[in-house]
């Protein structure tokens, strides 16, 4: 009957799971995920090579643990997406538990690699860093809750959400890690958001933030010296950030020309977290923006398919896992020309980092997985049909 109320998308009885996969999935979606990947593989053959030859490897290094950490993460994404709702939504949240006691370990375990924050694992051949899984497995533990709670008896689901919220991102404060904090607290309110939640509270909630943040400041000095730097009116040319602001300005709208780029011999961090300031040096304005496109159209149409969906789990999950995405990719090329403080976050599937790229690769997949064309009737058909069952 519900079938006949609601309508369904097309089903094929026996149909195999691939066959099946590939007709479901955004497939636009996938494509511009694999640009990006060879995007970030070609602007690792022009960043990396310098720091290899610095400490002693060969000048493709870097690019070859790139190469196997991204064949990794789109397996994973591949696999991730073939998962069904509800398969994604029991293996987030055993995720989140196993990431979140990795990374309550960190003080005790973990190491900082020399650079203050202990974010890190050794493992002797890599490194993991918890904060990366725990991202989209809070998501859709948090998406879990919020659904639960908009149940008819259902449990406070928001209370509770906001409450597993605070704690991570105490645990990612103490590291200190107040990019990924910020990160967490944003998928959160989006998720809240469309929940439902009432202005005033995000207002209030956002107040909060702000005076979490002028605490900070006071108390810490890692984080006093990145909102220092970001306020002053001079950009030291002797730091990472004046390093990169200059390689853009250089690369203007064409670029300096494939390998003519001089950023990459000056940034320790010009093949992860400044990989932009190479692309727009060595390929100018063009190819950040059509960075910037591929990642828009991964979002919008996320969130496109997401509005014809019933499904509460699946709206918040997928919506808090698109933005998540999206904004992580504007936080760090904002970074990179001075919109925002430095953060110290990847861009994801185009810089380098093991932990991250996989991250994204299941991020993405469950992203994929929950925006899939499935049985099932549209949110459109309820409101067409005033609601009857």
């Amino acid at each position: 009957m519900t079938e006949m109320v609601y309508g369904t998308a097309p089903i094929r009885a026996g149909e195999p799971v691939l066959p099946r996969w590939w007709r479901t999935v955004d497939k636009w979606s996938i494509s511009c995920i694999l640009l990006l990947f060879g995007v970030g593989m070609l602007l690792g053959l022009a960043a990396s090579p310098p720091l290899a030859e610095k400490n002693g490897f060969d000048a493709f290094h870097y690019v070859e643990r790139q190469a196997v950490f991204g064949v990794a993460a789109l397996v994973a994404m591949l696999v991730v997406s073939t998962m069904p709702p509800d398969l994604v939504r029991r293996a987030g949240v055993v995720g989140f538990a196993a990431a979140f006691v990795a990374l309550a370990l960190l003080p005790i375990l973990g190491t900082d690699f020399g650079k203050g924050a202990v974010r890190w694992y050794s493992l002797g051949f890599a490194s993991v860093q918890p904060s990366e899984f725990l991202k989209p497995a809070f998501v859709v533990l948090a998406a879990w809750l919020m659904a639960a709670g908009q149940e008819v008896n259902g449990p406070p689901g928001r209370t509770i959400s906001l409450a597993v919220a605070l704690v991570v991102v105490a645990f990612l404060a103490m590291q200190p890690d107040f990019g990924q904090a910020a990160l967490v607290l944003f998928a959160w309110g989006v998720m809240y958001f469309v929940a439902g939640a009432s202005l005033v509270l995000l207002v209030g909630l956002a107040g909060a933030v702000v005076f979490a943040g002028v605490v900070a400041y006071q108390n810490s000095e890692h984080f006093a010296r990145r909102i220092d730097g970001f306020l002053s009116p001079e950009i030291d040319p002797r730091t990472q950030l004046g390093y990169a602001v200059n390689a853009i300005q250089e690369g203007g709208i064409f670029g300096v020309g494939v390998g003519e780029g001089q950023v990459k011999w000056s940034l320790p961090d010009a093949h992860t977290d400044f990989i932009i300031a190479v692309a727009a040096e060595e390929y100018g304005l063009i190819l950040v923006l059509a960075i910037i496109a591929l990642y828009l159209t991964v979002v919008l149409r996320a969130l496109y398919r997401l509005t014809r969906e019933r499904d509460g789990f699946i709206r918040l999950a997928g919506t808090g896992l698109a933005c998540s995405f999206g904004v992580q990719a504007l936080i760090n090329m904002g970074v990179a020309v001075k919109l925002l403080p430095a953060k110290g976050m990847t861009l994801p599937f185009v810089s380098y980092g093991g932990s991250s790229i996989i991250a994204s690769g299941i991020a993405l997949g469950a992203l994929l997985a929950l925006t899939r064309t499935r049985p099932q009737g549209e949110i459109g058909d309820l409101l067409r049909r005033g609601g009857r069952a």
